[in-house]
């Protein structure tokens, strides 16, 4: 591996909540944010490649599809790599090709060019960064994780705010080739954010001792298997399935709202810069949404419910867009823009905070890739789903329906599989005692189950080896060495024993 830096700590190490983790955070924060605004932030230059390249805009939203396709899935890559080589070198290689796509793409001379350098390319470098941050910040904090998951997802609507302005300014200035080059030197900030990502490991004492146990030790010690570069495994969990099917119906109508309520605003009769700040008032309220909704997750009576906030999140959102599908003016929209951004930012505060609960630490680097493959399919059928729909009743209504009704069906899967299926198979604990506390924190009862049997079979093996060595010796060797020291120490109850050197010990 040569230099390469292996995460090597593992689950063993414990997170240090601060220190060096609020730089992680940091770099999690910029990552997220360039993730999820940079597919939104490239629509600025649309109108000039279609006068470009002479194509319609059904040809230029593949480029926003393609971005997000690559992000999502290319999950269970980006699991495979980490797991390999850890997460700075992958991320500094996503870095470079995020930053070599944006580039390339500004000397493209057909649409085809910039499918392969600003889709495939830089969608590959952001993925390749983001999944790896997301590994790293659940590393870092344990106590403190639902406020740094909430702080680093802010991320996104603030890198938003100020990237699509920045495409405008550039697009205005430099044209849309000098804007892609100047937005892909900007993407070179995700390799500064995976220097941050320093490997958390073991302090230097235990490490020394892990590295050269006594002989032994050596011999007892059983040989650790190898780590897997995918573990499959978590699918035998019920807790992460729950949460995959739901995650994945969500997607279908999380994303549709944002999209059409510009063109709703416009189709009610309202000029083009009063309906594009109804995503700005979006994107504000979503900015302080997110944190504030970190905080309450690390609540010490809401943590260990995250997974019905997280329904109640999803709900909020899914009856959010039954309310607002019934606007006919400007200031209802305004005020579905206002509740849809805090239930927005809510689902977007939590969505990985309740894997990570779920599935732990060690299992979180191949869970999500997993689920990002998975909500990938309903990222690509979502959006396109609702337009055909507007496109045959030519009204928004239907579609602020079908996307509430989506959501709100995934936070009753959620909530009722958790509910069902996981607590109800769970063997009964008394309440208060760790072994509830757990279950209700981890959501994971099968797992829990098969640890605790493992534990109990190494326990009778120890066992069952002592009694064959003591079996093995001979009746006059296996004297009990307590006794022998009472009968020494007390002379008294020894009759007419007298001291000797053969006695006297």
């Amino acid at each position: 591996m040569g230099g390469v830096a292996l995460d090597v700590g593992g689950p063993a190490v414990k997170a240090p909540d601060g220190g060096w983790g609020w730089a992680v955070l940091f770099g999690c924060f910029v990552i997220t944010g360039f993730s999820y605004a940079f597919p939104k932030a490239v629509s600025v230059f649309f109108k000039e490649l279609i006068r470009e390249f002479g194509v319609g805009y059904s040809d230029m939203a593949w480029v926003s599809s393609i971005l997000l396709a690559m992000l999502y899935g290319t999950g269970p890559l980006c699991s495979v790599l980490v797991n390999r080589f850890g997460c700075r070198p992958v991320m500094m290689v996503g870095g470079l090709f995020a930053s070599l796509g944006m580039i390339l793409a500004s000397f493209a001379t057909s649409i085809i060019h910039i499918y392969l350098c600003t889709g495939v390319i830089t969608g590959l470098g952001l993925a390749l960064n983001f999944q790896p941050s997301l590994i790293m910040l659940n590393r870092y904090f344990s106590e403190k994780r639902p406020l740094a998951n909430g702080l680093s997802a802010a991320g996104s609507p603030v890198a938003l705010c100020c990237l699509s302005p920045l495409g405008q300014v550039l697009q205005y200035k430099y044209g849309w080739r000098g804007g892609f080059l100047i937005l892909g030197g900007l993407l070179l900030n995700c390799c500064v954010c995976a220097a941050v990502m320093r490997p958390l490991l073991p302090p230097k004492g235990s490490q020394k001792d892990a590295e050269a146990p006594s002989s032994d030790e050596a011999e007892n010690v059983p040989k650790k298997p190898k780590a897997k570069l995918l573990d499959w495994t978590v699918f035998k969990d019920r807790g992460f399935l729950v949460y995959t099917v739901a995650a994945s119906i969500m997607v279908l109508g999380l994303f549709v709202p944002p999209v059409f309520v510009v063109s709703y605003a416009k189709e009610l009769g309202y000029e083009d810069t009063k309906s594009a700040l109804l995503l700005s008032i979006l994107g504000f309220i979503d900015i302080f949404a997110r944190p504030t909704c970190g905080i309450i997750a690390g609540l010490k009576w809401v943590r260990p419910r995250c997974v019905y906030l997280f329904s109640f999140a999803m709900l909020f959102n899914g009856i959010t867009d039954l309310v607002g599908s019934q606007a006919s003016d400007y200031p209802t929209l305004v005020v579905f823009c206002i509740f849809f951004g805090i239930s927005y930012g809510m689902v977007g505060a939590l969505q990985f905070e309740v894997l990570m609960t779920i599935v732990g630490t060690e299992k979180f680097s191949s869970a999500i890739g997993l689920v990002l493959l998975m909500e990938a399919i309903a990222v690509l059928v979502g959006p396109p789903g609702a337009g055909q729909l507007l496109d045959r009743t030519k009204k928004y209504m239907f579609v602020f329906l079908l996307a509430g009704c989506e959501v709100c069906l995934s936070a009753i899967v959620l909530a009722c599989g958790n509910f069902f299926c996981i607590k109800a198979k769970a063997p009964a604990k008394e309440e208060g005692s760790p072994e509830s506390l757990a279950l209700d924190h981890h959501q994971t009862g099968s797992t829990a189950e098969s640890t605790e049997g493992q534990e109990e079979r190494d326990k009778m093996l120890k066992q069952e080896e002592e009694e064959e060595k003591m079996a093995a010796r001979p009746d006059s060797v296996a004297v009990d060495s307590q006794e022998v020291e009472k009968f020494l120490k007390e002379p008294e109850n020894n009759g007419t024993l007298s001291p000797s050197p053969e006695t006297c010990l």
